[in-house]
């Protein structure tokens, strides 16, 4: 039940981080509302959060954390150390490199993912694809913070640190909450709101590689500043992180594509960010906590030669993960409105936008646990060093989210670029779950096949009960903020525990796994 306890403190710290993204959301949605300049923003803000995904989080932690875990179980800490250092010095290089290149091509390069965006003045005399050039200028710098956080976080949670690393995301959302109060109190332009907000994220960056290089420092890792060489366990690196950077890189070109798309119709890449944000929740809570903490638990069991208790790590990160998500998925499918405006609905987030943020939630809700599946499913590759066949079904899927995405948005509207989103999701999913089949490296377990029907059945009930009650919930989105967040905290635990005792019930779950999973560890004597 390690996994689980390890999977537990990732999740809460997550879970207070995305709290705290909740509210900033909430503020950004009074200040901002969905239109142009949230348009600019959120297009400034998905730049380097792109590339992040790709130098960082996808690529180099697919391919860094089983070779500093192989490091630390062949040749010990100090090695591994080096190699960090190493790899550091490398991804410092090429990140700077790639910033300084955005910097000074902005007014062109931001075509990459704002195309759509106008580019003459609107009434207010604002010039929608300027603005985002402006906030993206300052917004890039925290792409190479933030890959440098990704590199020194791999390190703490290979060393099982969990804790910082999952903590960090926070000083983001406090910053960005801190800036929000601000701009409320000395009445701000949405503009200077915009403005304040790009300078934060870059602030916010900063301030996250700093603890997670201070945590690294008190966990005992040794490394120091070198210049970049092209060592042989830098080119071993390359050689696994090319692939990854592709497969990153194919996903988020498709999410940049459908962003393209949705820039050509006002407010629609607002409606779809907001969407994103709430399934974002569960899949950051549940997927991203696990896919952390999956990857070093299969990393050091295949370098140690227990392939038995990776088959096993690997289905409890699927039970697990589906137990969650599923009820999660559920409830976003069928009370999306009344979740949207609750969480969002004053000021400037209006009853319409409430229904077009609906409309696209709705499909996410059908691709959450594709996408939480892959932060489960593409570690067993991961560890193994096979980091080329996540590439080539991440091709398969874009193309797919991208044709599928063009085609929907075309025939039914903006929202039909978050079904294409699902649809893609659950190929990849069945793509992997098949090659992981054929090569022996997953053998569904009779627990997980005799617990997923009930967990289904589980979460059909609890459903049918939130159907049942929102038919007779009253509407949201009144001035009462906190009235508001009774109900939707009402609903909330009352969904949760009709799905628990459905779920004891039919006997989906073994709850003596969870007092095993949080009593303490006995210690050697």
């Amino acid at each position: 039940m390690k996994l689980l306890r390890s999977t537990a403190v990732i999740g809460s710290l997550t879970l207070v981080s995305r709290l705290l993204g909740l509210i900033r959301d909430i503020l950004i949605a009074r200040f901002l509302g969905a239109g142009v300049v949230s348009d600019a923003f959120f297009t400034a803000f998905k730049l380097p959060n792109v590339f992040r995904r790709m130098f960082a989080e996808g690529a180099f932690n697919a391919a860094f954390v089983p070779l500093y875990a192989k490091r630390i179980e062949q040749d010990g800490e100090a090695a591994a150390d080096g190699f960090a250092s190493e790899a550091a010095a490398a991804l410092f290089f090429v990140v700077a490199i790639l910033v300084i290149a955005f910097e000074l091509t902005m007014p062109w390069a931001l075509n990459i993912i704002g195309y759509g965006l106008a580019k003459t003045p609107n009434a207010a005399g604002i010039t929608p694809y300027d603005l985002a050039v402006l906030y993206a200028w300052l917004t890039m710098p925290y792409l190479l913070f933030m890959s440098m956080t990704a590199l020194f976080s791999g390190v703490l949670n290979t060393r099982n640190h969990f804790a910082l690393a999952a903590g960090v995301p926070i000083v983001l959302n406090i910053l960005m909450i801190g800036t929000l109060i601000a701009a409320g109190g000395l009445q701000w332009s949405q503009r200077n709101i915009g403005l304040s907000l790009s300078g934060a994220i870059t602030v916010s960056g900063a301030v996250q590689m700093g603890l997670v290089i201070w945590g690294c420092r008190k966990a005992g890792v040794k490394f120091g500043l070198r210049r970049p060489r092209f060592t042989p366990g830098v080119r071993r690196l390359v050689i696994l992180g090319v692939p990854g950077i592709i497969s990153a890189g194919i996903t988020q070109i498709n999410l940049l594509v459908s962003h393209v798309i949705a820039t050509t119709q006002e407010s629609a890449a607002s409606w779809l960010t907001y969407a994103d944000r709430l399934y974002q929740l569960p899949l950051g809570i549940i997927g991203i906590a696990m896919g952390v903490a999956l990857l070093p638990t299969l990393s050091r069991s295949i370098r140690a030669g227990d392939e038995a208790g990776a088959k096993t790590s690997l289905n409890r990160g699927i039970e697990i993960s589906l137990f969650l998500t599923l009820p999660a998925a559920v409830a976003l499918y069928v009370i999306p409105d009344f979740l949207i405006s609750g969480i969002y609905q004053r000021g400037a987030f209006t009853a319409e936008t409430t229904a077009q943020v609906a409309k696209a939630l709705r499909w996410f809700a059908l691709g959450l646990p594709a996408f939480v599946l892959l932060k489960v499913l593409t570690p067993a590759f991961f560890a193994r060093e096979n980091t080329r066949t996540p590439m080539i079904w991440a091709g398969v899927s874009a193309v797919i989210n991208v044709s599928l995405g063009f085609t929907l948005f075309h025939k039914i509207g903006f929202h039909g670029l978050a079904l294409a989103t699902s649809v893609a999701a659950w190929v990849n999913v069945i793509g992997l779950s098949v090659l992981l089949r054929r090569s022996g490296d997953l053998t569904p377990d009779a627990r997980l096949l005799r617990g997923l029907p009930r967990m289904m059945a589980a979460s059909a009930i609890m459903g049918a009960g939130l159907w049942w009650v929102n038919a007779r919930l009253p509407e949201l989105g009144a001035k009462n903020i906190l009235l508001d967040f009774v109900w939707l905290g009402g609903v909330a635990l009352s969904g949760f525990i009709l799905y628990v005792v459905a779920a004891t019930l039919l006997r989906a779950y073994d709850p003596a796994d969870i007092g095993k999973a949080f009593s303490r560890p006995n210690k050697a004597p």
